[in-house]
This record gives C-alpha cells, structure tokens and sequence, in this order.
C-alpha cells in the first residue's frame, strides 16, 4: 500500500480528497494535515510516501513546505493539488521535485489519472532498479511512467463542473436543517454565488435537490434548495 498525507487548510475539502483517496486501488490515507506544521510533523514522523498538497496554507506555502522538507533531507514524494494555477508556481513546484500538479477544482478521475501513474512510476523504479539496468532505454522508462492520459469529465457532471465542488455542495444543504439559498449555499462553502448558483441549478435539474420559492415583501420570489433523500 502506498500511505498518503492528505494537506488542506479546508478540512471539508481535506475529506474530500482523503475519501477520493481511499477509492483508489492500493493507496490509503495515513494522515491528514490542514497547516504546514502539522504536515511536517506527519512527514517526520515517518511512513508517508506521498504528500497531496495544496499551497495556500495558513502558515506558510506548499512550496516553502517542500523546500523545508528538502532540507531537512525528506525526500518524500509530492503531488501538487491547489488553485494556484500561475507559471510561476508551477515552475517553482517542478524545481522543487514535485511529480504532478493538479489545479483545483477537479475530478475524482482527474486525481486517479495522476495516482495510478504514481503508482506506476514506482513499480517501474522497483522493476529498473532491482535488475540494476542503466542507460537512456530505461531513464526514459522511468520518466514515461508519469505520463498521463487527459482525464475525462466525471459522468453525469456538465463542462466545467468538478466532483469536489459538488461534494462540498451536497455535503452542505445535506446536513442543513432547512431549504438554503444560493447566497446561504455560497457563504457556507466559500463559492460565490454565481458559481453556487450553476451547481444548484444542475443538481436541481438532476433531482439530487427540490426547489421552492420564498416570497417576499417586494421583488422576485427567492429560490430555495433542500436535499433529496435517495
């Protein structure tokens, strides 16, 4: 099994992925980390091979995080996951060693595709290594192994929509107590209400939620959003 650090400073969205984690074939969550400290306190208590890692951290960036643990001497392996989608991030996390980088919001698929070529990469080095083999032949063998094929849209989701988001959605008007509306929605996730607004719609649309109007004193009537149970 390959044991992964899950880091987010959003402890739903660290859930998320933990669970995308988890429903991947030969990899498990061993820790989850939602600031730096936390995530190199993981790293230098050992066991981890692979860190999940986004930038944005209360204490201190992804990449300062990984040129820490460069350091120190961890040479534990990292997978960007971030909303960070600037050249000049990402040109610092390939400088820093990091294996892929992958740019929030995304599918599950989109986070397997770069797992399983992880994966790969390992039981190539594995392979390579263990018959002691050198030469160009196999230092492109072990570089292929992280190539990936583009991921396809999760089925059942419009261009443009990612698993996560609707998970953090659904999780939010599932708990609620009562119908919300897309600005209650937006607040409580942290999305803004246009985006809040397209998620409901196509969630409504798909019958995971029912929709109801509130009427006011003056103006149109407010669109509410309550969960379906299955």
């Amino acid at each position: 099994m390959i044991d992964v650090l899950v880091v987010d400073d959003d402890f739903r969205v660290a859930e998320i992925n933990a669970k995308y984690v988890g429903k991947v074939p030969g990899f498990r969550v061993a820790a989850r980390a939602h600031s730096a400290a936390q995530a190199l306190a993981a790293v230098e208590r050992g066991g981890i091979d692979l860190v999940l890692l986004d930038h944005y951290l209360p204490d201190r960036t992804g990449l300062e995080l990984v040129h820490r643990m460069r350091e120190q001497g961890h040479g534990t392996d990292v997978i960007m996951i971030t909303a960070a989608g600037d050249v000049t991030t990402v040109q610092q996390a390939m400088r820093l060693g990091a294996l892929h980088y992958l740019v929030k919001p995304f599918t599950f698929a989109a986070l397997r595709a770069r797992l399983d070529s992880y994966a790969a990469l390992r039981r190539t080095v594995d392979r390579v290594g263990g018959r002691g083999l050198t030469g160009q032949e196999q230092v492109d063998r072990i570089f292929g192994a992280l190539r990936t094929a583009p991921a396809p849209s999760a089925p059942g989701l419009p261009t443009g929509h990612s698993e996560p988001t609707t998970d953090l959605i659904c999780g939010v008007l599932h708990r609620a107590d009562h119908p919300l509306s897309a600005h209650e929605v937006a607040a409580r996730t942290g999305l803004s209400r246009s985006t809040a607004q397209r998620y409901l719609r196509h969630l409504e649309q798909a019958g995971r939620l029912r929709l109801s109007l509130k009427y006011g004193d003056t103006g149109r009537p407010e669109h509410r959003y309550a969960w379906v149970a299955p």
